[in-house]
C-alpha cells in the first residue's frame, strides 16, 4: 500500500507517488483560482490544532499581493491564544531591499541639488512595491503602513518590541490582513470593523488611514490622523471616504463640532492647533504664509514642515539636508496613498520659498527609483510640489513616540482626528 501524504498547498491527503504531479498542478494559471478556494474551504472546515504545521498554507500565485496565505484556525481560541498563533505563523513580506539604502541615496541627491534649499528627511525607510495583482490600487494602502512599519522596526526600538509580537519583520499583506483582524477583535475601532463584516483577510478591500492607524494602535503605537479638507466638501451631508471604496461618508453637527462617520474616517471632528498635531512637541504654529490664513494646500504643506522640523526654526542654506527623527507619514487622498519621507524648501530668486513632498509611492518600481537616484531622473518620481495638491480631501496618519500603556490603550480604541478646513 502506498504511503500517503499531504499536499502543501490545498492540504489534500494522496500517494506519495502522485504528489510531485498534483503539487505542480497548483502553478498552472488555469488552476491557481481554483486552487486558492479549495485551500479556503479546506482551511475553514479543518479541525487541525492550529499550531500543527498543516495549519499554514503556502500558495504562490504572482496575481496576489502577498505570496503567501495564512489558514488559521481559530475557533475556540481566545484573543491572546490568537495572538501568539498569529506571532508564530505570520510571514515575511519579500521585497527589493536596496544596497544603500533609498533614503541614504536621496540625501546624496538633496545634498547636490540646485539653488539653495533645506531637505528635512526621515530615517531609515523601505520602499516597498505593489505587485502586479494590485494594479488596480486596492494594495497601495497596505504596502504604505509596510513602509511605516520598516521604519518604525529599524529605527525605534520600542515599537520593534511590540509591533507583530515583536518578531522584528515587516509581514506580508496576508499577515497584516489578520493583525486587522484581531485589532478589531480587541474592540479598536468597532465601527470601522463593521463596514467589512469584521473580515478583511483574503479580501482585495480598499483600506485609508483608518485602518492603518487602528492596525498601529493595537500595538499601542500612538498613531493620530489629520485631516485637511475644502469647506465646500465639509458642507455637503456626504462625500466619498478617502478609501477609495464604494462608501459613503454621513456629516452631521455634534455639540457645534463637525462630526464624520463612514467606513475609513470615523469620529474626524474640528478641533484646535492646541493638540500635538505636529507630534508631542505641543502647538502647531504655522509659518508660511504671511497673512496667518492658512489656504487650500498650504495648510498642509505647513503642517508637514512643522512635523519634520518639530516646530524648530530652520534657516534655509545652500543644500542642507536635516535627518529628522520624526518616522515618515501615511499620507491618503481618494483614489490612492503614498508616504511622505520629508519634505524640501528652496528659496526663489525672486523671494519666497518653494516646497515640495518628498514621496514613496508603492506604485512606482524600487529598482527604478535606485536607479534614478544613482543617475537622473529622480524629481519626477519623488518630488511633489505644492500644484500638484489637487484634491478637495486629504488625511496624513503620524506616530507620536512611545508606546500606550494599559490605561490609555482603551483611549486609542476609539479614533479621533483634528480637521483643517480651507
Amino acid at each position: 500500500m502506498d504511503h500517503v501524504s499531504i499536499c502543501p498547498f490545498c492540504f489534500l491527503q494522496l500517494p506519495i507517488a502522485q504528489l510531485e504531479s498534483h503539487a505542480n498542478s497548483h502553478f498552472e494559471d488555469e488552476q491557481v483560482e481554483a486552487d486558492l478556494e479549495l485551500a479556503k474551504e479546506i482551511s475553514l472546515a479543518s479541525s487541525v490544532s492550529p499550531f500543527h504545521s498543516a495549519d499554514t498554507a503556502v500558495v504562490f500565485d504572482e496575481r496576489l499581493s502577498s505570496r503567501c496565505e495564512i489558514s488559521i484556525d481559530c475557533r475556540g481560541m481566545n484573543v491572546d491564544e490568537k495572538f501568539l498563533c498569529l506571532r508564530d505563523l505570520q510571514v515575511k513580506e519579500s521585497f527589493y531591499e536596496v544596497n544603500d539604502g533609498l533614503i541614504d541615496l536621496l540625501r546624496t541627491r538633496l545634498e547636490l541639488d540646485y539653488g539653495y534649499s533645506t531637505s528635512l528627511l526621515s530615517g531609515c525607510v523601505d520602499h516597498i512595491q505593489s505587485a502586479k495583482s494590485e494594479a488596480a490600487g486596492w494594495g497601495c494602502g497596505w504596502r504604505n503602513i509596510q513602509m511605516l512599519s520598516s521604519h518604525l522596526i529599524k529605527q525605534r526600538r520600542e515599537a520593534r518590541e511590540v509591533l507583530f509580537g515583536g518578531c522584528g519583520f515587516v509581514p506580508d499583506i496576508a499577515s497584516l490582513q489578520r493583525w486587522l483582524e484581531l485589532s478589531w477583535e480587541k474592540g479598536f475601532d468597532t465601527p470601522g470593523s463593521e463596514d467589512f463584516d469584521r473580515k478583511i483577510y483574503g479580501k482585495r478591500s480598499w483600506i485609508g488611514t483608518t485602518e492603518c492607524a487602528t492596525l498601529f494602535r493595537s500595538f499601542g503605537i500612538r498613531a493620530r490622523i489629520v485631516d485637511f479638507c475644502s469647506k465646500e466638501l465639509a458642507s455637503k451631508t456626504s462625500f466619498p471616504h478617502l478609501s477609495h471604496g464604494e462608501g459613503r461618508i454621513e456629516v452631521c453637527t455634534v455639540n457645534n463640532k463637525l462630526q464624520v462617520n463612514g467606513p475609513m474616517d470615523k469620529y474626524i471632528s474640528r478641533g484646535d492647533c492646541s493638540t500635538s498635531l505636529a507630534g508631542s512637541s505641543g502647538k502647531w504654529k504655522p509659518h508660511l504664509t504671511n497673512s496667518g490664513k492658512l489656504k487650500g494646500q498650504h495648510s498642509l504643506i505647513d503642517w508637514v514642515w512643522s512635523y519634520f522640523s518639530d516646530n524648530r526654526s530652520i534657516q534655509l542654506n545652500k543644500n542642507q539636508v536635516i535627518a529628522s527623527e520624526k518616522p515618515p507619514l501615511y499620507f491618503q487622498h481618494n483614489g490612492h496613498s503614498r508616504t511622505i519621507v520629508g519634505i524640501q524648501a528652496t528659496s526663489q530668486r525672486k523671494g519666497g520659498q518653494q516646497y515640495n513632498l518628498l514621496i514613496f509611492d508603492p506604485a512606482h518600481i524600487t529598482q527604478d527609483l535606485e536607479r534614478s537616484l544613482k543617475d537622473r531622473g529622480w524629481q519626477a518620481l519623488i518630488k511633489r510640489g505644492v500644484h500638484t495638491l489637487q484634491k478637495p480631501h486629504y488625511q496624513i496618519c503620524y506616530i507620536d513616540p512611545g508606546i500606550a500603556g494599559a490605561e490609555e490603550m482603551e483611549g486609542l480604541k476609539t479614533l479621533t482626528s483634528v480637521r483643517f478646513e480651507y
